[in-house]
Parts: structure tokens; C-alpha cells; sequence
């Protein structure tokens, strides 16, 4: 059905309520490989002590720091530690040459750089050439991290740093919440895979690639990224395969008032909602729901639909992968701006340092223009001009 007009924020809460089935944050395990990205779904508290036990903070030696509180002082050295092995007791009077992140042997209570000691490799001996302290150069056990100690709290978005301490701690399977299963679907006979022979009235397929990795930078896992002619019965097969395999199916093209509407036309007799939304770029809007699957509709030209999705499956995405949403900012402009007034108008910008210039050209074909932009100046639908300097909201894109 056609549902005639909608405004920006009537259609944002129809699509969230639409795709409220993806915030159910189910839980997953997943390798500490593949980890990265994903949110945890629990607190990790740590397993063990970190360090787990007492080593050398430096190359040097072991030394009892009573030994050496005459120093300088010449004493034998007993023998080397590595890190990674193992050993036993310092002998009275001895010191132990020692590497840094080797265990401290008993007896040993701190550690004296070489570069305050000199070594007589023939007669065997070191001579101390500063007395220490105990503790100076050793790392105790459990000083970084005591077993049970909170490392991470659930919610949190795992970057590098937060994968290297679950390594640390020896922690292999990670809980993270569940990321929805995306299916793209870009329609136009005109359309053809980059990689193939470019035919006359033919051009590259850019709205499956582009909304694929917008999904997925989003965390979305996306499963599933086809192309569809002008043909209901494909598009047909195509709705079919990507309703058993994903969580919500996003296509672009097909829904206007042309005469190969294929998406509009295979779906609105099914109960799809195609809407006029108050908004330039990305105006018409549908959706629908096959065998239990939400799909989102959006227009064909690359601009509207990347907006479309910015706009409309971006912040629902986010939740659903556990991510902080995209909050707007409020900056000035750098130079004037006319709005057509009626329309939200969604602007292309570039941030020059903490003011935001309006992209040169407004097509919504324009794609060489996208890739310019870091940022979409939101301007609301009664504006009709701005100035420089005047205050607009920005969203990141």
C-alpha cells in the first residue's frame, strides 16, 4: 500500500518500531580472533594474576638488596635467568644475572640494571656499583591485576587494547552480543558489477557495495549482497533467499512512480508501505516485512540511498550491535547556504577544523561528491537560508 507522506522523524520511529526485532541482544561466543569490533555482552573479570609472578622489570641483576648496601661491591654471579624459565634459590653472597620479564628467584628481592654494574666474564664476578632497595626493578605478582579484578564491563566496544588483556589473561572464547544478519539487494537493469564490461546505457553497481559496508561498519554482519534486474520474478527469488538467511534485507532502486518499479511493484501487493518522506536527498521510502524479516526500501540514486540509510537504519543498526549512538553536533558554517524550504534537507559538508562547509553540488547522483564528505548538515525544513557562521546540526558520517 501507499501510505502518502511522512515526515523525518514519523518515518525514524516507524522504521525503529519495524526493526525492533534486532534489539533483542542475544548473546554469542566468539574467538578472541575474532572478537574485535564486537561488544561484550558480560563483565570479563580476570582469571588470574597479572603479572602472575614476581619478575624483573629490567636487565640486570637479582640481588638481595642486603648484599649490596656497601656498594660498590664485587660478588660472583651464580648463574643467568631467561624469561621464560624456570629457578630455583640465590645462594647467599651471589647475585643471579637476570632478563627483564624473567622470575625472581628466592631469595632475590630486587633487581640492579647493568648499566650499574660491571661484569668480569673470566673471573665470573659482577661488580654492584650502587646499593638498592627491596622491590626497586621487581614486578610483584597481581600488581597490574588481582584475580577476580574487573577487567572489562559489559557494553563495552572491543578495540585493540581490550583485546590485548583478554590475551593477557589467557581468555580465548568471548561473549558478545549477537550482530544482526544483513541482506543487501541492489535492483536496476542498468546496473553491472564492477569488474565486468561496461556496455552502452549500462552503469556500475555502487549501492550494493556502498550499503554493504555501511552495514557492516555499523556491526552488522552482512551475509548476503545480490543484484536483481528489472524482473519481479527475480526479485522475487532474491527476497526469498536473503528472508532465510538474514535479519533485515535493505534494497535500493525500484520504488519511485516509474514504469520498472520492481521492488514497489513485487512488494506493495504484499502489504509493502511505500511513502513520500519530507526530505531531499531520499524521499521515497518503503518497506515490508517477507516470512517474518523486516526489508527497508531505499531510492536507486547512490546519494539518496546512502542518506536513507544514514538516516534511518544506521542508529537501529547501532543498538543492535551494542555501539554508542552517532550524536549530532552543532557548528558553524563557513560560508553562506541557501535550503529549499519544505523539505529536511540532508547537505554534504567537510569539516575545516570545528566549522563545516556545504558540499559543492546537490544531485543525488553525485557520488564522486559523497566520497568528499565527512559530514551531513541536517537543515531543517522551514530554513531558507543560513550564513556563515550561523549554527547547523552535523551528523558524522
Amino acid at each position: 500500500m501507499t501510505s502518502g507522506k511522512r515526515s523525518v522523524e514519523e518515518h525514524e520511529r516507524y522504521v525503529a518500531e519495524l526493526l525492533g526485532t534486532l534489539l533483542s541482544g542475544s548473546t554469542v561466543t566468539v574467538p578472541l580472533s575474532r572478537a574485535l569490533h564486537r561488544t561484550l555482552a558480560e563483565t570479563i573479570t580476570s582469571p588470574l594474576d597479572l603479572p602472575p609472578f614476581r619478575n624483573s622489570q629490567m636487565d640486570g641483576y637479582a640481588v638481595a638488596s642486603s648484599t649490596v648496601s656497601d656498594a660498590p661491591v664485587t660478588l660472583p654471579v651464580q648463574g643467568v635467568v631467561a624469561a621464560g624459565d624456570t629457578t630455583g634459590a640465590l645462594a647467599r653472597g651471589s647475585v643471579l644475572k637476570i632478563m627483564t620479564g624473567a622470575p625472581m628467584p628466592e631469595g632475590a628481592d630486587a633487581v640492579v640494571p647493568v648499566e650499574d654494574t660491571a661484569a668480569d666474564e673470566d673471573a665470573g664476578t659482577v661488580t654492584i656499583g650502587r646499593g638498592t632497595r627491596p622491590g626497586e626493578f621487581v614486578r610483584e605478582a597481581g600488581s597490574d591485576v588481582r584475580t577476580g579484578d574487573r577487567l572489562l564491563s559489559a557494553g563495552t566496544v572491543l578495540a585493540a587494547r581490550h583485546i590485548a588483556v583478554l590475551a593477557a589473561v589467557g581468555l580465548t572464547n568471548i561473549p558478545v552480543r549477537a550482530r544482526p544478519r544483513v541482506a543487501v539487494i541492489s535492483t536496476g537493469s542498468e546496473l553491472v558489477t564492477a569488474g565486468d564490461v561496461l556496455g552502452p546505457g549500462h552503469i556500475y553497481n555502487s549501492n550494493g557495495p556502498a550499503l554493504a559496508a555501511s552495514a557492516s561498519a555499523n556491526g552488522a554482519d552482512v551475509v548476503s549482497i545480490d543484484h536483481c534486474h528489472d524482473d519481479p520474478d527475480e526479485f522475487a527469488k532474491m527476497l526469498a533467499y536473503a528472508a532465510g538467511v538474514a535479519d533485515v534485507i535493505f534494497t535500493s532502486g525500484g520504488v519511485s512512480k516509474g514504469d520498472f518499479e520492481v521492488v514497489k511493484d513485487t512488494l506493495e501487493p504484499l502489504g509493502g508501505d511505500f511513502v513520500s518522506v519530507a526530505m531531499q536527498p531520499g524521499g521515497p521510502q518503503g518497506s515490508a516485512v517477507i516470512d517474518g524479516v523486516p526489508v527497508l526500501t531505499f531510492p536507486g540514486n547512490p546519494v539518496s540511498a546512502l542518506v536513507s540509510f544514514e538516516v534511518f537504519a544506521r542508529p537501529v543498526l547501532r543498538a543492535a550491535a551494542g555501539y554508542p549512538p552517532v550524536t549530532a553536533e552543532m557548528l558553524p558554517l563557513a560560508t553562506d547556504l541557501t535550503s529549499i524550504p519544505g523539505k529536511r534537507q540532508f547537505l554534504r559538508g567537510a569539516l575545516d577544523g570545528r566549522t563545516v562547509i556545504p558540499a559543492a553540488g546537490r544531485g543525488s547522483h553525485l557520488v564522486a561528491g559523497l566520497a568528499a564528505a565527512d559530514v551531513l548538515l541536517d537543515i531543517p525544513a522551514d530554513t531558507v537560508s543560513l550564513e556563515a557562521g550561523d549554527l547547523v546540526k552535523v551528523l558524522t558520517l
